[in-house]
């Protein structure tokens, strides 16, 4: 810790984010952080540091390493992380410590009971892996995370916050989180003067891309069957998964077998894109069959570039698709009329468009992220001035 930072700690109010991987916090939070260090606060940012460190001191934020483990595979390096965010806390003496998706939220549990004066956002950024999978070992797990976050999300100095309703329902009926402490903040939001509608591309082959990691429950199967049926009535059609791969997760694909995807039914893999709004600039639209989302970050930007969207009818996507206007809902792990909504906006470019320019007004009136950041921080306000009995 530099003395620069000791000296911001004792003259601002420190709010402290922990989240599992500093790429995260860049592409997810650091919009937000930016708005809560120009309203006064002193942002730390516990992570997983990788190759964003230099860019988030950059920022004037303190950015402590914390090692996550992203798997609940070793539950010992857990421990030592969960005590390691206690000592953190007691260091740093935050106002509010938000805590960014499953993972920090269980592994603050100790923070939580032996802090009672310090108060915790619990940040529900999507269900994930745990929630969307079947299977005896899963539903183990369900039970595990279920008892955990009872434990510490229902304590009198803890909030949460969800991105969707569907979220918000499931939580509250495994009895995690009250009503009167939860609240509803649609997703991390997008820059609206980084992510500015382009002209469609009048060059053929027209491209679609898939932007996600490369996890079985973004759809990344679904879309490639769909690839194949496209291609009996539009065989020039170039389909694209644009993202990395998460070996750390157990649902990723492995490297070898998105080459194999690409070398045996033609979805070229691009892997990881710092320049996505080129990229959304380049397609025709956008798909995302995901089995769950919060509020998927992608199909916002997409929206915001004015690309039309197809997605499926899951918690989060149907938030960011309005079926028929921005874009179009199909069933979940349907691959079929996943190619018949690619196809039909596919064969009507004015359609495609006039969902383009449908999908941009709606992240301008409800997810640009001056408005999620200032409702986030009103919210920060909120949680801050309660008195804790």
């Amino acid at each position: 810790m530099s003395r620069s930072d000791s000296t911001a700690r004792q003259t601002r109010p420190v709010v402290l984010y922990v989240v599992t991987e500093d790429w995260y916090f860049w592409s997810h939070r650091v919009d937000l952080a930016r708005a809560a260090r120009d309203a006064g606060y002193h942002v730390v940012v516990a992570t997983r540091t990788r190759e964003h460190r230099n860019r988030i001191e950059a920022e004037a934020f303190e950015c402590v390493d914390l090692p996550f483990e992203r798997s609940m595979r070793k539950p010992w390096r857990d421990l030592q992380i969960a005590r390691r965010v206690h000592r953190l806390i007691r260091d740093t003496h935050p106002v509010l410590v938000h805590l960014v998706a499953l993972k920090p939220m269980l592994l603050s549990a100790l923070a939580v009971l032996v802090n009672p004066q310090t108060k915790f956002l619990h940040a529900a950024t999507g269900l994930g892996y745990v929630f969307s999978q079947a299977g005896l070992g899963t539903q183990l797990i369900r039970w595990i995370v279920r008892i955990l976050l009872r434990t510490s999300v229902n304590r009198k100095n803890c909030w949460l916050l969800v991105q969707n309703e569907d979220d918000r329902t499931l939580l509250h009926s495994l009895g995690i989180g009250t009503s009167r402490r939860t609240r509803l903040i649609a997703g991390s939001g997008v820059d609206t003067k980084t992510f500015v509608v382009t002209p469609y591309p009048v060059t053929e082959p027209a491209l679609v891309i898939l932007p996600a990691r490369m996890l079985r429950h973004k759809g990344i199967l679904e879309f490639v069957h769909a690839a194949a049926i496209v291609r009996k009535t539009l065989p020039t059609v170039r389909f694209a998964l644009v993202g990395p791969t998460d070996p750390s997760n157990p649902a990723a694909f492995t490297d070898q077998e998105l080459r194999s995807l690409s070398d045996v039914h033609r979805v070229e893999w691009w892997g990881a894109c710092s320049e996505m709004h080129a990229i959304y600039a380049a397609a025709f639209l956008v798909c995302l069959p995901s089995y769950r989302e919060g509020i998927p970050k992608v199909l916002l930007e997409a929206a915001a570039c004015g690309r039309p969207i197809v997605t499926v009818d899951t918690p989060g996507c149907r938030d960011v698709c309005h079926n028929g206007v921005n874009g179009i809902l199909v069933p979940a792990a349907d691959s079929g009329q996943l190619a018949k909504a690619i196809l039909s906006l596919l064969e009507d470019p004015a359609l495609a468009a006039a969902m383009g320019r449908a999908g941009r007004a709606l992240v301008e009136t409800r997810y640009s992220s001056d408005i999620i950041n200032a409702q986030t921080l009103e919210l920060y306000a909120e949680i801050i001035a309660e008195k804790l009995a």
